[in-house]
């Protein structure tokens, strides 16, 4: 199989049973999307969207967090991974964000990643899901699913993975390809027990391949 078959056969499947997708984070505005994705790093989405609530009761808008110490924000988001790193970075993010864009999240990449505790990632994700940037945004579940799936060849950083699926998905599914490879690696192909007898992919998947190939082989020894 070639990869460009590979690509068409994982697209097309995904476009036939998963037409309609979007992030599972709760947001209201972009300003709410932005401090969400920021607190979902190393963190799940559950747990994110279990603390958001009272933190936006509390910081409705980018100039109420600005206001506030990072030791404030930090009651609010203690259960959360490296709280401490976060409540910082958000207090420093909403200050920026208030002082030099007026409050206004940016819609450009480079000026997203300038914000305090915004990487490249982040600032991908408000890209795609609040602007429909043509931008692919690279997390632990699409790094694993893309290299297992064999839509990547031998990434070892999240960004060569971005580059090689930015060099194979046409640029106007990019936003929707993310959430497909995200709820694929959440819910399907997951970190340790993938669940492959149950996937609808394994007609293009490499790992599979490579697993029914080796099963053959061992048979054929017997």
């Amino acid at each position: 199989m070639t990869l460009k078959e590979r690509y068409a056969g994982v697209l097309g499947w995904f476009a036939e049973n998963m037409p309609e997708v979007e992030t599972e984070l709760h947001y209201e505005n972009p300003y709410q999307l932005l401090v969400a994705v920021i607190l979902s790093a190393q963190c799940t989405d559950k747990r994110v969207n279990l603390t958001t609530p009272a933190l936006f009761e509390r910081f409705p808008t980018p100039q109420a967090m600005a206001e506030a110490t990072a030791e404030e924000i930090y009651t609010y988001i203690r259960s959360i991974s490296y709280p401490n790193n976060k409540a910082k970075n958000l207090a420093a993010m909403a200050r920026m964000l208030v002082g030099e864009f007026g409050g206004i999240v940016p819609d450009d990449i480079d000026q997203l990643q300038r914000l305090p505790g915004v990487g490249r990632k982040t600032a991908n994700v408000v890209g795609a899901v609040i602007y429909n940037k043509f931008v692919m945004p690279v997390d632990t579940h699409v790094f694993r699913v893309a290299a297992r799936i064999g839509l990547s060849r031998n990434a070892r950083t999240p960004l060569q993975t971005e580059q090689q699926l930015t060099a194979h998905i046409p640029a106007e599914l990019l936003p929707k390809a993310h959430h497909w490879l995200i709820l694929h690696g959440r819910y399907v192909c997951t970190a340790r027990k993938p669940r492959c007898t149950e996937c609808g992919l394994r007609e293009w998947c490499r790992s599979v391949d490579k697993a029914d190939k080796a099963d053959k082989a061992d048979k054929a020894t017997v």
